[in-house]
């Protein structure tokens, strides 16, 4: 019976680890497809879902957890300097200095990040991925990461779920 809970859970769950999967499409699929599912519980689903796979991002990024040899390896090995990865390090010299500019903003202002995160939890901008990232490096607490992120993504998502059904009784009256 709530076996379409699990799915939307998996995908949702995919969908923060491999972010190419959209999980707006699959809403508006499953919601077309099964008009009487409850938009509440298909929020309850993808928050819960998206969050979950986010969180393996925010414990990367806090230093929680350890990546897999082989990405820590390659992310952290020490290469012998060449004349193009000279040049690139001028060049995004100004990128990772801004980075780590808003990473000190954070810390200094804890309220301003659970503000920023809870915001693109709800609306996706600043993009979601990043303010994931961001939060853990930031060392946001857990419990305000997990309370932000998933009223955020509710909200968003069962909306989501609930517009085909708005717009069905608009067209049918």
């Amino acid at each position: 019976m709530f076996a379409w809970f699990w799915v939307t859970l998996g995908v949702a769950f995919g969908s923060a680890i491999v972010p190419v999967i959209s999980v707006e499409v699959f809403v508006l699929g499953l919601v077309a497809s099964e008009p009487g599912l409850h938009w509440l519980l298909i929020g309850a689903a993808v928050s819960i879902g998206q969050i979950a796979g986010k969180l393996f991002y925010y414990l990367a990024a806090r230093g929680s957890i350890r990546l897999p040899r082989f990405l820590h390896d390659r992310l952290h090995r020490v290469r012998p300097p060449s004349r193009r990865r000279d040049r690139w390090h001028r060049r995004t010299k100004w990128l990772r200095g801004k980075v780590e500019a808003l990473r000190e903003r954070c810390h200094r202002h804890p309220h301003w990040m659970t503000g920023t995160y809870g915001v693109s939890s709800l609306i996706g901008l600043p993009p979601f991925m990043a303010t994931t990232v961001l939060a853990g490096l930031a060392d946001m607490r857990m419990s305000t990461f997990l309370t932000a992120g998933l009223a955020g993504r509710f909200i968003r998502y069962s909306a989501l779920a609930a517009c085909p059904a708005v717009f069905a009784g608009w067209f049918h009256h």
